[in-house]
């Protein structure tokens, strides 16, 4: 990706190094959370015990090294960009674009929506409209999933402020209110479309990352197969050695493929209509 010497957000927060002082609330967000450490086949319950923990009083300095500047660096542009694309495509919506935050932190991180530990993964937190990252999973993602390559980091980005087009469009609220009132294996069928959506997201911003010149040859490649390496059939093969299809939270790797290619090629809001189309179509 060509991104070095293009703007970086304004709207990044960083919080490498600072200890957790206080628990946050629960809510829709820390559903979000959850779903993600179930994508990286970790314990849906290690998010609940890290509410329970006080980070410590005093810390030593944190110092980034040189590799983890230019990561931070490269986090920074990736939202400047996908700022520009979704400002453009809500403008024409009639819809103002509420910019999130991306919150740099390492080992845990105190959220509107609860405590949690680097292990969670990347995540977006509806109650306060941020993307957490600890930019240490971009080196897990190459080591533990074989997803490599800076748009391989990209797509998670761009997957994470997916989410946020669905916070501002009202249709992350929309699932969340089905959670009380459909059973688990139902309700786990919304939250595939949920993430198959954000990932069809994802492909808009690439649709239009195209456009502007900053994609490399391979890049769309890369993307596509980190969207694989975090499917849900693939992560549990990989963890358990057997996959359970009425727990998939996310989508198969050929589902999550398939929509964020679609949203590569469409470039729109429109088409990305998960919820709609029949189980056989997703």
């Amino acid at each position: 990706m060509q991104w070095k010497g293009r703007r970086a957000s304004g709207n990044v927060v960083d919080r490498r190094g600072i200890p957790v002082k206080g628990i946050a609330g629960g809510g829709i967000g820390t559903i979000v959370m959850i779903i993600i450490v179930m994508m990286l086949g970790g314990n849906p319950s290690d998010v609940i015990d890290l509410t329970q923990i006080q980070g410590p009083d005093t810390s030593t300095p944190y110092v980034a090294s040189a590799e983890e500047e230019e990561l931070a660096q490269f986090a920074s542009v990736v939202l400047a960009e996908t700022e520009d694309t979704w400002v453009a495509l809500l403008e024409q919506e009639g819809i103002a674009y509420v910019y999130p935050k991306l919150v740099l932190y390492t080992g845990k991180v105190d959220s509107a929506c609860g405590v949690a530990g680097s292990s969670t993964g990347p995540f977006y937190c509806s109650g306060d409209q941020s993307v957490y990252i600890d930019l240490s999973f971009f080196l897990e993602m190459e080591e533990k999933l074989n997803a490599s390559g800076d748009f391989a980091m990209a797509y998670v980005i761009a997957h994470e402020v997916g989410h946020h087009i669905q916070n501002i469009l009202g249709t992350m609220d929309q699932v969340m209110a089905m959670r009380s009132k459909v059973d688990e294996v139902e309700f786990n069928r919304y939250m595939v479309r949920l993430e198959l959506q954000a990932d069809y997201y994802a492909g808009v911003w690439a649709h239009f990352a195209d456009k502007d010149n900053l994609l490399d040859e391979g890049d769309i490649d890369e993307a596509m197969n980190a969207a694989s390496a975090v499917g849900d059939d693939r992560l549990q093969q990989q963890s358990y050695g057997y996959v359970v299809p009425d727990s998939f939270t996310h989508g198969t790797s050929e589902q999550r493929q398939r929509w964020f290619k679609k949203g590569y090629i469409a470039g729109t809001i429109a088409d990305g209509d998960t919820f709609s189309v029949n189980d056989s179509e997703l």
